[in-house]
């Protein structure tokens, strides 16, 4: 049996291909830029008319659409390639022969709340008035180790400090990826006697606040400090980040969680013919790869931003808030005076200024190891001319010794 998947690079179609495959299913690929003989070339911002899928549905058997955005950014908009792209593939599969289309849509795009589920609907409605075998697949909130939203949720997971929109308390039935791909796997076996329409959840109902507690203690980490969010706050950092590219967090995700995503696990463990998985059992043995990579991906942020706010900081308060005359009168002590401590203390500022805004944006090991050798000469300096300083009982000058110990892991992470 020959299976087209559209979409099959995108988180769902790789799992779905590669569950096909293990199964003994001839299985198409339908990417955007060829590089192996199984794949198609296709492009769901262009290919809008049935003529443009004619020849690649040619001996096949099933089509199964699993291409989706979340977020609209150049030419990819969801009326184009939810709904425009996808009728014009299932009117094409109608006229090619193909046996069945599976439509991998999204758990309450009925409801039509968001342009998302608006468009994706579109798609479903259309598909079920044809006269073609379907099935229209929506799934909940979908996890896998290597989905985009499973790595946000688990980076938050990871976080000391969990910000709770209204509390968290909006409720989710995540389904794992694997049991998504079982689905459609079944759901083609069984083309004859298959659902028009499914709704696919997991095991477990939760509310948004017990998903984060529930994936931070499977990753090992002790419990979280809790912080509700206004309603209000969210929407208007929904409203500045909606377009922001990447971002997780736009009005229509926050719409989206608001409305709760969660059904009956009935119908998913009938065709699964037995108990989806729970959130619980979702990480597993994992653990320790995936807690390195939720760390990864904020640790290394947050040292940098510390770091470049105290060059800053240093540049800024050494111009603008401390006493010039104490400055000067510092660095006649490190033997330092007239226009050599003018030209010293100037440069010291551009230095300190330098350093913080290349943290930020171009950060290198260069750069690292350039930092440490002036904090090193900075140290010598003044511990040699000012040894005070080194029983100072605020530790100013042995404070270099903790950014020490940053430089070198931030060194050492950019290799």
């Amino acid at each position: 049996m020959n299976i087209l998947v559209c979409g099959a690079r995108g988180f769902v179609g790789a799992a779905l291909c590669e569950r096909l495959e293990r199964r003994g299913y001839r299985v198409i690929r339908g990417v955007r830029e060829v590089r192996d003989s199984n794949e198609c070339a296709i492009d769901y911002t262009r290919d809008v008319n049935p003529d443009d899928w004619d020849a690649r549905l040619q001996s096949v058997d099933v089509v199964i659409n699993a291409v989706g955005i979340l977020i609209e950014h150049g030419r990819q908009r969801f009326e184009t390639v939810h709904a425009k792209a996808p009728r014009a593939l299932f009117e094409a599969s109608v006229r090619q022969g193909v046996k069945q289309v599976i439509q991998i849509s999204a758990l309450g795009a009925p409801t039509r709340i968001t342009p998302y589920f608006a468009s994706k609907f579109a798609a479903d409605s259309h598909l079920q008035s044809l006269p073609i075998r379907s099935c229209v697949v929506r799934p909940a909130l979908v996890y896998g180790p290597t989905g985009t939203s499973a790595a946000f949720f688990r980076l938050l997971a990871s976080l000391p400090v969990h910000a709770l929109p209204a509390g968290g308390h909006q409720r989710l039935r995540p389904v794992h990826v694997d049991d998504l791909a079982e689905i459609v796997e079944r759901l083609i076996e069984r083309r004859d006697h298959a659902p028009r329409t499914l709704d696919v959840v997991g095991g477990e109902e939760v509310a948004y606040r017990e998903m984060l507690a529930i994936y931070r203690r499977s990753l090992g980490f002790g419990a979280a400090l809790r912080v509700s969010l206004p309603r209000g706050l969210i929407g208007m950092g929904a409203a500045l980040l909606d377009r922001v590219p990447g971002s997780m967090l736009t009005r229509d995700t926050w719409r989206m969680l608001q409305a709760d995503n969660t059904g009956d696990a009935g119908a998913t463990a009938s065709v699964l013919q037995r108990p989806p998985r729970g959130l619980r059992s979702f990480i597993g043995n994992d653990a320790p790869t995936l807690r390195r990579d939720a760390l990864d991906a904020w640790q290394p942020a947050l040292l940098r931003i510390t770091l470049a706010f105290v060059w800053i900081w240093t540049a800024v308060a050494s111009l603008l808030l401390y006493p010039r005359s104490a400055s000067m009168a510092l660095l006649r002590r490190a033997h330092l005076h007239g226009a050599s401590a003018a030209a010293a203390f100037y440069l010291a500022i551009v230095l300190d200024l330098t350093f913080g805004l290349l943290t930020l944006l171009r950060p290198r090991r260069l750069l690292w190891l350039a930092q440490a050798l002036l904090i090193a000469a900075y140290t010598t300096i003044i511990a040699v001319t000012m040894p005070e300083t080194l029983w100072d009982p605020f530790g100013a000058i042995l404070k270099n010794l903790p950014i020490f110990v940053l430089l070198l892991i931030l060194f050492n992470q950019d290799v």
